[in-house]
Formats: structure tokens, sequence, C-alpha cells
């Protein structure tokens, strides 16, 4: 099985409920009035081991209590993501307020209760308990409380987003096998393991440090520290992705400021400029070092590059 749905609630909430609890699992669920138009939506995909939904709707509470798991159990737990507005889970002596700064991990055959406000955007991936299990003793002892905000967290957000905008695009082979992937990262953050991602994931992290240093090339005050601090990694770890991909910190600033130089040399909108202010603009504080490096990197020098 393998499907897409999109649910708009525009009638009772009772239609809501049931469509909610299909997806997540028999459940209580409590609105300060009941008979009000409901205008929530559903948005999910999903194949015989995963689900990947995106979720809107007014506050309300809804709880999951033993007898629903006894009734309905789903062998399941959730990554609950929100995008904007505040959620509450409440599971075991856990109580957790989630933004979207933060994510959680719960087990769904665990009681818990769950609230949000009317402004809740949210996107949740559903796994099986058993590919957890596989992965992590520590992961299945859940609630856990997941940082979204940088590091190894902002990139199972950035993932499970990404996942459910190109929904209509992936295969079922290539949604299993990116849930599996990005379910890896979930359970290394839920070990507390944040500040690292498996070498198969570094790709993505190298990725956003090359786009962050394209971007901020021409300030003065880019180094490790700042695309670290920037992006939720210790400048340890950037410095490693970077290793593996063959260059330093200091060299990939090095090459985007010299390719930054050579655009603006090359446009006549920076032609009543200089030489030195061009290398200035573009973080260098040497004009010597600044034309060292240029002939070193491109074989000629910075005259010569000129708009004419």
């Amino acid at each position: 099985m393998y499907s897409h749905q999109d649910f708009r609630a525009r009638e009772l909430a009772g239609s809501w409920d049931r469509t909610f609890a299909d997806l997540h699992g028999a459940m209580k669920f409590a609105t300060d009035d009941a008979t009000a138009p409901w205008t929530g939506r559903l948005v999910w995909q999903e194949s015989d081991a995963f689900c990947i939904a995106r979720c809107s709707g007014r506050e309300e509470s809804m709880s999951r209590e033993a007898k629903h798991i006894r009734t309905d159990p789903r062998g399941t737990f959730e990554l609950l993501a929100p995008l904007a507005g505040e959620a509450w889970v409440e599971q075991g002596s856990e109580s957790i307020r989630l933004t979207p700064g933060l994510m959680a991990l719960c087990d769904v055959d665990r009681p818990f209760r769950f609230a949000h406000d009317e402004g809740l955007l949210s996107v949740s991936l559903i796994v099986p308990e058993q590919r957890v299990a596989q992965r992590s003793r520590v992961a299945v002892r859940g609630p856990h409380l997941i940082e979204a905000s940088g590091g190894l967290g902002r990139l199972i957000r950035q993932m499970v987003t990404t996942l459910h905008e190109e929904r209509e695009q992936l295969t079922q082979p290539t949604f299993d096998g990116a849930c599996d992937r990005l379910l890896d990262l979930v359970c290394l953050a839920a070990e507390g393991q944040t500040g690292t991602t498996p070498v198969g994931h570094r790709a993505a992290v190298e990725a956003s440090i090359r786009r962050y240093v394209r971007a901020h090339a021409h300030e003065d005050s880019l180094d490790v520290r700042a695309i670290a601090a920037t992006l939720g990694w210790s400048p340890r770890y950037v410095q490693q992705v970077l290793q593996a991909a063959g260059t330093t910190p200091r060299d990939l600033i090095r090459s985007e400021r010299l390719r930054l130089a050579r655009a603006r040399l090359g446009s006549g909108a920076w032609g009543a400029m200089s030489i030195a202010q061009i290398a200035a603009s573009c973080g260098f504080s040497s004009h010597s070092a600044f034309s060292t490096a240029f002939r070193a990197e491109f074989g000629m020098t910075p005259s010569e590059a000129r708009h004419p």
C-alpha cells in the first residue's frame, strides 16, 4: 500500500475526530465547542511501514488512554515536529511544551495527552515500534525531547518537512528508504548524540555549510566559529565534515571570497571601485594577500580580470 491523502474538515468536529483517529489511533477528543464548524486539515502519505502527516486545526486536546490502546493497538512511535504554534504532550511523568524549535518522540501505545493552540501547524513521522527498537534501546524508553533549532535536530526537521513537501514525486521504495534513513537520525538524537551525524548524512551537512559560506563570504567576521554557531554544529564537527570533503573552513571561505571578487571585478556595476575596495568588500583585509591568492586561484591578476 502506498497512498496520498488530503482531508479538509468543513463540517462538525466528528468527521475530523474519525479521520485523525484512523491515522493516529483511537483517542478521546475535547474542544470548547464540539458543535462549532471544523476547518482542520490533514495531509499525509503512507506506505505499509511509514507515514508522514501534516496537520492544522483549531484549538483542541486529545487523550489516548489504556482502554483505547487495548482496543486499537498501533505498535508505532510518532515524531511530532511543530512548524508554527504551540503544543503540549504529557506521557508518564513527562510534560513537554513544544514549539517550532522542539520536537517530541512518543510511544503511541503508552497513554498520553496531547493539546495544542489554534495556531498549530505540525508535521509528524509515524514509524513501527519494531524499527525503533532495532536501532536503539534508549529511543523506545520515551518520550524524548529533541532540539530542532540546530545540529542534528535541525537536519531531522528539514528532512521530514521535505519528505512531506515532495510526497507526490516519491515512489514507495524512495519514500520508505528516505524514512528509514530519517529514523536513523531520530534514534541518534533520542540518545542525545546531537553533535554528529552518520557519514551517510554528511553530504547534507556539507551542503548547508557551503550554502552559508557562499551567502556570507563578504563578511569580515566569517570563520569556522561563526559558521558553527549559526548552523548549530560544533566547530570541530564543521572541520571534520569539510576535511572529509577535501577542504578546510579557511580554504572554503577563501575560495568563496575569491569567486565573489572575480564576479565583481568582471561586473560593470563595480567598475567605479578600485581593486583594493573590491577586495575589502569581499572580506580581504590585505590587498597584497588578495592579489597573491587571486593569481594562484585563477592564473591571472585581479587587473587582468577587470571588466573592460
